[in-house]
């Protein structure tokens, strides 16, 4: 089913080679230092895409990324990951939203997190610490980080301010692997990654023949070497490169299905349309930033625009809108080079109005 939205008439435009956006991100790898992929689509799939630049520095510059390359998604894993896994407990009725975790879940039965709701982890407004280098809390033992996130003291009172922290997602990690019966990577393939046909999407760390065409990010003492085929998150290394906050790796090919799934959900999906409008509508009765369920609305957008967003730390990105019928990614590493920001948000948001206005 094809969308037609404001604007529409201009995608072909925009879209082809050589036309506005990839221009744009032509000119903005320069100033970013990093290359990039890019794609655009609706819900019939991609309409154009490309890449520039290369892939990094040293050994990496004879490199260029494509649409095969997998980056380090970062806190996109939040989006392809964890929130579809969610919907799918919710759906089958699960995941209450609205119930404190402490009346329903045992692990959160008197601690602090019992009197948060899965709808406050989720929107940001849980009041949860945002602090998340868990080996300087509570050391390497998996057992031990869980033990200290779900029994933590909370921050605020839940409800009261938007605050957006890994630490709610990783306990939301234990909470979908508890309902769900498995680790989240293996629901993420059950629910999300094979029903849609996303053959390239996984967490790490990879195995050598994926990291060949894998972007590399920063570099880490500990390993004597640049981060490629694992988890650029500490926390998320510590929990073995599986978590709700960060760990997965994937390309652009795969997350435009993703993406196209959005507007135009498959028959049978575990996790589909009552969640996705469930959770792409605001969610923090007021506060400011608003939020969706795990979704960020655009900067410079108002909730009324529907324009979603999420960003990940090494340099990765997508946005949605269902009221326009369109999708856009924009894939870098700019965490290779340095983690000066200012340059990406420029490009990220100029890429963000051409495509949505």
């Amino acid at each position: 089913m094809s969308h037609q939205a404001p604007g529409a008439d201009r995608l072909p435009d925009l879209t082809r080679r050589d036309g506005e956006l990839d221009r744009l991100v032509r000119d903005g790898v320069r100033t970013v230092g990093a290359g990039a992929v890019w794609a655009v689509g609706d819900a019939d799939g991609t309409l154009g895409g490309g890449s520039h630049g290369v892939l990094g520095q040293g050994p990496y510059a004879e490199f260029t990324p494509g649409p095969d390359t997998r980056y380090d998604l970062a806190s996109l894993t939040k989006i392809v990951a964890l929130w579809p896994c969610a919907g799918a407990l919710w759906q089958s009725g699960r995941l209450p939203l609205e119930e404190p975790l402490g009346r329903w879940w045992q692990p959160a039965t008197g601690h602090p997190a019992g009197a948060v709701t899965v709808r406050q982890l989720l929107a940001h407004t849980a009041g949860m610490l945002p602090y998340t280098r868990f080996e300087q809390l509570y050391g390497r033992e998996p057992a031990a980080i869980r033990a200290g996130v779900v029994s933590a003291p909370l921050h605020r009172r839940p409800g009261t301010a938007v605050e957006y922290t890994d630490r709610a997602a990783v306990l939301m990690t234990y909470l979908v692997e508890d309902l769900g019966g498995a680790p989240l990577d293996e629901l993420a393939v059950r629910w999300v990654w094979r029903p849609l046909g996303m053959g390239d999407t996984r967490y790490g760390p990879l195995g050598a023949a994926e990291t060949a065409r894998t972007a590399p990010t920063e570099y880490e003492e500990s390993v004597g070497a640049h981060l490629r085929g694992l988890v650029h998150d500490p926390s998320a290394r510590l929990l073995g490169g599986v978590s709700g906050n960060a760990g997965a790796f994937s390309t652009a090919r795969d997350l435009a299905r993703f993406l196209t799934a959005l507007l135009a959900p498959p028959p049978r999906l575990p996790w589909g349309e009552a969640w996705i409008t469930e959770s792409l509508r605001e969610q923090t009765g007021g506060l400011a930033p608003a939020r969706g369920l795990s979704w960020l609305y655009a900067p410079g957008t108002e909730p009324a625009e529907g324009t979603f967003v999420h960003y990940g730390f090494t340099g990765t990105g997508f946005w949605v809108s269902r009221r326009l019928g369109r999708w856009a990614l924009l894939l870098t590493n700019k965490v290779h080079h340095d983690r000066t920001t200012q340059p990406l948000t420029d490009l990220r948001n100029a890429f963000r109005r051409a495509v949505f206005g």
